[in-house]
C-alpha cells in the first residue's frame, strides 16, 4: 500500500492507496489550532502511527518542498518553515515505517496522473475536479460562500501524489 502525503504546517493531506490503485483512506490532518511547531509535529506523528497500525504501507511519497521564490507566493520564512516541517515528517515516516520516503513535485505528480492544467486555470481547482470525477466516494463539503472546506485541496493533492507513485511502480 502507498501513503501519499501533502505536508503542510496548517493541514496535511494523507491518502492510502491499495495494491490495485483504490483509495482506501483519505484524510486531512488539521494542525491550524496548534501554535507550536513541536505540537504540530507530535499530532502528525500520532496520525502516522494510526496509519501504521491500520495499513501495511510499503511505499511513502511526499510532495517535494518548494525550492524557489515566486512573486506573490511564500516568503523565505514560510519556505524555510515548510522545508523544516517536511523534513521532520519525512524522518517520522522513516522512523515509524522503516521506509525511506520518495519525493515528487506537485507538477510531476499531476503529469504522471494525466492531469493538465489549462492556461489561466488554478491548479488546485483542476485537481479537485479531476479527483471528484475520477475517485469513487471522494466527497467534500462547501463553505457558505461556496468554496471547498479547509482540507479538501490537501486531500485531493495527497491522492494525486499517491496515484502518481502507484502508476510509477
Amino acid at each position: 500500500m502507498i501513503l501519499g502525503l501533502d505536508v503542510s504546517t496548517s493541514i496535511t493531506g494523507a491518502t492510502v492507496i491499495d495494491d490495485k490503485g483504490n483509495v482506501v483512506c483519505c484524510e486531512a490532518w488539521d494542525t491550524r489550532k496548534l501554535k507550536n511547531f513541536f505540537d504540530k509535529a507530535a499530532y502528525i506523528k500520532s496520525c502516522l502511527e494510526d496509519v501504521r497500525v491500520e495499513f501495511p504501507i510499503t511505499k511513502i511519497v511526499i510532495e517535494q518542498s518548494l525550492q524557489m521564490f515566486r512573486a506573490g507566493f511564500s516568503s523565505a520564512k514560510t519556505l524555510t518553515l515548510l522545508s523544516k516541517f517536511n523534513g521532520v515528517v519525512s524522518w517520522m515516516c522513516y522512523d515509524l515505517f522503516e521506509i525511506e520516503p520518495e519525493y515528487i513535485s506537485a507538477s510531476s505528480a499531476r503529469k504522471q496522473a494525466g492531469i493538465t492544467i489549462p492556461r489561466g486555470s488554478k491548479s488546485k481547482e483542476v485537481v479537485l475536479e479531476y479527483v471528484s470525477n475520477d475517485i469513487q466516494n471522494f466527497q467534500y463539503e462547501l463553505t457558505k460562500a461556496g468554496n471547498p472546506k479547509a482540507g479538501t485541496y490537501d486531500r485531493a493533492d495527497s491522492i494525486i501524489l499517491a496515484k502518481a507513485a502507484f502508476l510509477k511502480s
